[in-house]
Parts: C-alpha cells; sequence; structure tokens
C-alpha cells in the first residue's frame, strides 16, 4: 500500500509538474462555486452591456404621456418610470455606464499605480518617500469624497467621473504594488539578473512585474465593485452620466420621488447594482484563491 502511495503521488507530482500557471488557477477556480457563480453573471452583464442595442426592447429614452408609472405587465417586464421610459430598456441600457466606468476608472489607476509603485519599490530612496506621503495624504480622505470633490471639479460627465474615480483608486495600487516590488526583488533570480548586468528597467519589467501580477489582478477585479459603486453614487448625485441617459445610479435619483407609489422604480436598478457589485466580488475571491502560490489543491 506504501508503494502504490507513493507512485499515486509521484504521478500527481508529474502531472502538476506540467501545468501551466494559467491551467492551475484556472482548475482551482473551477472548484470554488461562488467564484464561477460570479464571473457567470459578470460574463453575462458584459454580453449585456455589448448587445445592448439589440436585445433592449424599447429605446431607453424614448418618453409616453400615456405609459407614467405603470406598473411591471407582459409589455413592460419592469414597468416604465416618471415619463413613460421602459425600465429594462434602462436597466440594459445602463449597465454600459456602469461596466465601462468600472473597467475604465480601473484601467486608469493600474496605468499609473503600477509603474509609480515599481519605480517607488524599486529605486527606494527620496522618491518612495515623496511617493509614500503622497499616497498616505489621499488614503487619509475618505474614498468618495475625494472622488466627488474631483468629479465635481472636472465637471459633470460620465468620462470626468471616471477619471475621478480612477486617480481616487490610484493610491491603493501604489502600495500595494510598492509592497510586492519590495518582497520579490530580494529574491535569488532578481539578484541574478542584476548580477549578470541586466540595468534596473529590464529587472523591473522582465523578473519583477511579472512576478506581482497575481495580487494586482485580485484587487483590479474588486476595485471594479468599488468602481460600480462610486460610479452609481456620482450619477445619483449628477456628478456622472447625466440624463437622459440611463445610468443606475441616475434611475435611483429619480426613483426616490416615486417610492411609494412605484416602487418597482428604485427595485431594479439597486438590484443590478447590488447584483453587479457582489458577482465582481465573487470572482475577486476565487481568483485570490486560485492565484495563492501557497494553495496546493
Amino acid at each position: 500500500m506504501t508503494s502504490q502511495s507513493a507512485i499515486a503521488g509521484a504521478a500527481v507530482a508529474t502531472i502538476d509538474s506540467r501545468e501551466t500557471p494559467a491551467r492551475r488557477a484556472w482548475r482551482r477556480l473551477r472548484r470554488r462555486k461562488g467564484a464561477m457563480v460570479g464571473l457567470a453573471i459578470v460574463a453575462t452583464l458584459i454580453a449585456m452591456a455589448v448587445l445592448a442595442p439589440w436585445i433592449a426592447p424599447y429605446d431607453p429614452i424614448k418618453q409616453s404621456w400615456l405609459l407614467v408609472r405603470k406598473a411591471p405587465s407582459l409589455a413592460h417586464w419592469l414597468g416604465t418610470d416618471e415619463v413613460g421610459r421602459d425600465i429594462l430598456s434602462r436597466v440594459i441600457w445602463g449597465a454600459r455606464a456602469s461596466l465601462s466606468a468600472g473597467l475604465v476608472s480601473v484601467g486608469i489607476a493600474l496605468g499609473i499605480g503600477v509603474p509609480l509603485g515599481l519605480v517607488a519599490g524599486y529605486l527606494g530612496g527620496w522618491v518612495d518617500a515623496v511617493l509614500g506621503r503622497v499616497v498616505d495624504a489621499m488614503l487619509a480622505m475618505p474614498f468618495l469624497i475625494l472622488a466627488i470633490a474631483l468629479a465635481a471639479f472636472l465637471g459633470p460627465s460620465l468620462g470626468n467621473a471616471m477619471i475621478a474615480i480612477g486617480v481616487t483608486a490610484t493610491p491603493v495600487f501604489i502600495r500595494l504594488t510598492r509592497g510586492q516590488v519590495m518582497q520579490v526583488k530580494v529574491e535569488d533570480y532578481v539578484e541574478a539578473a542584476r548580477a549578470v548586468g541586466n540595468p534596473r528597467w529590464r529587472i523591473a519589467a522582465r523578473h519583477i512585474l511579472p512576478n506581482i501580477l497575481p495580487p494586482l489582478m485580485v484587487q483590479a477585479t474588486l476595485a471594479i465593485a468599488g468602481a460600480i459603486i462610486a460610479e452609481a453614487s456620482l450619477s445619483f448625485l449628477g456628478l456622472g452620466q447625466q440624463p437622459p441617459a440611463p445610468s443606475w445610479g441616475s434611475m435611483l435619483n429619480s426613483a426616490q420621488r416615486f417610492l411609494g407609489n412605484a416602487p418597482w422604480m428604485a427595485i431594479w436598478p439597486g438590484l443590478a447594482i447590488f447584483v453587479a457589485v457582489l458577482s465582481f466580488n465573487l470572482l475577486g475571491d476565487g481568483l485570490r484563491d486560485a492565484l495563492d502560490p501557497k494553495e496546493t489543491r
């Protein structure tokens, strides 16, 4: 029995050694039901946003005074709003604004935060000290308050809201990247690359950056959920997507006056925000486990 167990263990080790990191991460991710549910919902939301012109049953900005605040029916599955617009169509089109805000703002944060964190962590010294104080000052202010201030300064529009959210989320990625770089830069393979005469930029780009991507991917996934909430908040306050273009946040703003006699106006955009944020959080938690190098299963 002992020899058979040893042979089986050796066979499993051989298979694992031949498995690529991407396949290993995917195998681990598939074992987490919550993460797969989150991935399926995220894929559905992305498909819904991309295919909105073809799957939305009505024009999302077309008004009809004969259909003002109609309850859900066979003609309008989720009901209509205060000016007779179809809520289902507006929820579908609103997915474009929310997902675009999440993806673009996190892309801005990654594009600014990762290079700055890489420089601060690798070079250290006065560069690290200056960036550290700036990051500390930005993190001392609440995320949403800073985003509102920047959006108000730039002006009300979805594009400016994306920029405000992206800049506000940047310090988190700077600090995360810096911490990961400081751990990786003392590893033997980095010291070997330095010993053979590789320039600093090459060491940072070829030997350090690829090895710190997993935690950055996890943080980016979780940050998208926060960016969706931030975009909805800014649109609710009139600083994001501008009417009559649909946005889940602006739909909630319009619905607050009719909670008593037309609750469906608030239920569906609120549920859409809840489902989107929950799915990205579930996916992020699954990625954290799947990309963990200490995970053996």
